[in-house]
């Protein structure tokens, strides 16, 4: 057996661990930007926002109804899901974190009540850290899903005990509420009349290996209570890393668009560094508003191949900021920008330049004295100062609240 745990619309939840007079009361978190509505609690639900809403277009709505507004805290959110993590580690020895806000529980071997299990996850959760949850239970990874959307209308704990219970659940569930079912195959399924999960158990395996290959076959199979995708224990190293973010306010001046390229190619370089990567391909993109109509419109990028795979950020810097000059021109409003490394391997592996003459050592040694203090006092404490200060085109976060359990100076005040 599989237990699915998901956070219920946890970014909202994080903001009221810190503010429980949130409690009750129709609450949202925005995207980057202040842009779109991606958490709502079950008030601003029943008020009828939709996910992916913009902002702006619900601003007197938004007032009018009282909903509390909040601008995405990556920082708390982040370590929030540490924690959750960390007390669910307390019931089973293999867990696979899936998301930000789900993990998958191994429940293989275990011989007592899954009802009394998944009570005493779910309140030790809520004890611990004050998140709630749901949690859904089945014999393989696709049903524990299909079972955790169930638990979201049942009280927060649903169980697919044996096959004719499963059979009841997946005839009341729609086929595009399959976990691995995308757009593509959705369409697919539809067009050949295909409509519940159920309806998906039916369909010929000849048919499904020609029109959907290994996964419908993987699908099916764990539909039916075969368990085919096993837990992923270890998070594998991402085979490209992008740093990418829009600014809070257009920009045309060069030197504000060396800043965020730079600071997006030193993220790149510490995200190398995390799980022992280089990268031999750098790619630098800038573009403006899409949807301003009433702008000229340009959308260029740049990629070179590194004379030598580097994680270094002095490196990615100097290799940025040659293709940002490349495909700059000061005719235009820039509203976003990024920096993407490509073609890793492992930093143990790297192939030496004849013709390079850099002095590698220095650079390694000189990064991991900036890396020690900045670990020891904050981000970016030692940086690079093209990196600037990031004031005139940062992201807008109007409304952010306290990172109140990683930094002291926004720790939460208790007033007698």
């Amino acid at each position: 057996m599989f237990a699915l745990v998901d956070c219920n619309n946890f970014y909202v939840s994080c903001e009221r661990v810190f503010n429980p007079h949130l409690e009750g009361k129709p609450v949202v978190v925005l995207s980057n930007n202040d842009g779109c509505i991606i958490s709502r609690s079950d008030e601003a639900k029943r008020l009828g926002l939709k996910m992916a809403e913009p902002a702006f277009l619900k601003t007197r709505f938004l007032k009018e109804n009282h909903v509390y507004v909040f601008s995405s805290n990556y920082t708390l959110y982040g370590d929030m899901s540490a924690r959750v993590t960390e007390t669910l580690t307390q019931f089973v020895p293999e867990i696979e974190i899936y998301s930000i806000d789900e993990a998958f529980l191994n429940l293989s071997g275990f011989s007592g009540d899954l009802n009394t299990l998944a009570n005493n996850i779910k309140n030790t959760v809520r004890r611990n850290t004050g998140i709630p949850i749901s949690v859904g239970i089945g014999p393989t990874k696709t049903l524990a899903k299909i079972a955790n959307k169930a638990a979201k209308l049942s009280g927060g704990i649903f169980i697919i005990r044996n096959d004719q219970h499963r059979d009841s659940v997946i005839r009341n569930t729609p086929v595009n509420k399959i976990w691995g079912i995308g757009g593509q195959y959705f369409k697919l399924l539809e067009r050949n009349k295909i409509s519940t999960a159920y309806d998906f158990t039916l369909l010929d395996d000849n048919w499904l290996r020609a029109k959907m290959k290994v996964m419908g076959m993987r699908i099916k199979r764990e539909l039916l209570g075969e368990s085919c995708i096993l837990l992923e224990l270890t998070v594998p190293s991402k085979k490209a890393i992008a740093t990418t973010r829009a600014f809070g306010k257009k920009t045309s001046k060069i030197e504000l668009l060396e800043e965020a390229v730079s600071t997006y190619a030193v993220r790149c370089a510490e995200k190398l560094r995390m799980q022992h990567s280089v990268a031999n391909l750098l790619t630098v993109f800038i573009h403006t508003d899409p949807f301003n109509q009433n702008e000229v419109q340009i959308n260029k990028s740049k990629t070179i191949s590194l004379p030598v795979a580097s994680n270094e950020n002095i490196e990615l810097v100097k290799h940025a900021l040659y293709c940002l000059n490349q495909i700059y021109s000061s005719s235009y409003n820039y509203k976003k920008a990024g920096v993407i490394v490509d073609g890793l391997q492992s930093e143990k592996q790297v192939q030496a330049n004849l013709f390079d003459k850099s002095n590698r050592e220095k650079f390694r040694n000189l990064r991991n004295a900036v890396d020690k203090l900045n670990y020891e006092f904050g981000r970016d404490k030692i940086k690079l100062a093209v990196q600037g200060d990031g004031k005139k085109w940062k992201l807008r976060q109007e409304k952010l609240s306290q990172r109140y359990t990683t930094n002291w100076n926004e720790i939460i005040e208790v007033r007698i």
